[in-house]
């Protein structure tokens, strides 16, 4: 299977175009990941390089899944367009992204394009030409609903160019929001309406437990719009596991789930424990890509393989 949501986390160097402000860096978030990974926070070079490494490895390890799109995240903009630097904390540039998946066997380049910066039709076109397979955006974090009627112009690119939209969906808690509201997914509509291929994040759960707010919004939009997938990214988290109980039952996502772990965060096996076999294969699996898999498994899951997912995203020579 293909990994259709991987973060690439990196430190800001002179080159790479990232950025990490003061307020990200104490985060628990940011201690966690450069803990778990061995990131040494003096050395960035050293530090995105090891992120990296340790990425590939656990990739190849893999019985599973071949392959992952990597992701960026852009910043917060203002009215003007041009970036919010004091409120943007945190920021992994396409450059960065794209340089990390040119060449490499295992690893697609998943942009990032905030709709309201100014350039965003040119970077749609630029980072597809670079060989971008999908644009994700965050709006509780990046600041824009993206239901307004001025990003209609940024679909239709988007779906001329053949680029994915995966968005999240759900409250957010792991980087700095701004407005939670527009983590809704009703919000994803007027991308739907202009022919983009949307995956809706973390299988469209609201990310507060067991309160699925969000559950009739996605099947109705499902059952209207055959171009709407979910990936499963973060759904083993306690926060988000009410969701991934619900979704063997929901008809209208058969065929159109994809397989995401939300890497680096972790992956738990728990979900599955009710079917002994299955949690058996989980807990055993040496690495969270395997993991995931397993638990969707036995839950009765099956994401779609590498050469459905090749459709999805308009990859050639699959």
């Amino acid at each position: 299977m293909i990994d259709v949501h991987v973060h690439l986390a990196a430190l800001p160097t002179p080159a790479n175009g990232c950025r990490l402000s003061p307020r990200m860096r104490k985060s628990l978030l940011a201690k966690a990941v450069a803990l778990a990974q061995g990131l040494p926070w003096a050395d960035p070079e050293a530090a995105n390089r090891r992120y990296l490494e340790n990425l590939s490895r656990e990739l190849a390890a893999s019985r599973r899944v071949s392959r992952a799109v990597l992701l960026a995240l852009d910043g917060v903009y203002g009215a003007d367009g041009r970036l919010d630097e004091p409120r943007t904390h945190f920021l992994i540039s396409n450059d960065a992204v794209l340089e990390a998946a040119r060449g490499s066997k295992a690893f697609l380049a998943g942009v990032s394009i905030n709709p309201m910066r100014a350039d965003a039709l040119e970077e749609a076109e630029r980072c597809a030409d670079a060989g971008a397979v999908l644009v994700k955006f965050l709006p509780n974090a990046q600041g824009f609903d993206p239901a307004e009627s001025r990003f209609k112009a940024f679909y239709r690119a988007l779906a001329r160019r053949n680029l994915a939209l995966l968005s999240h969906v759900g409250f957010e808690f792991s980087l700095i929001g701004h407005d939670q509201s527009v983590g809704d997914p009703a919000r994803l509509r007027p991308a739907l309406e202009e022919g983009v291929t949307v995956i809706a994040a973390h299988g469209c759960s609201t990310g507060l437990f067991f309160f699925e707010r969000h559950l009739r919004t996605m099947r109705e939009l499902a059952a209207r719009f055959p171009r709407l997938y979910v990936d499963t990214s973060a759904l083993t988290l306690p926060s988000r596991a009410g969701m991934l109980w619900r979704l063997p039952a929901i008809q209208e996502l058969r065929g159109r789930l994809l397989l995401g772990t939300d890497y680096p965060l972790p992956v738990f096996s728990y979900p599955c424990a009710f079917r002994p076999a299955a949690w058996l294969r989980a807990v055993r699996a040496n690495n969270r890509f395997d993991r995931q898999a397993e638990v969707l498994s036995g839950l009765g899951l099956e994401p779609l393989a590498d050469d459905a997912v090749a459709r999805v995203l308009k990859l050639d020579g699959l």
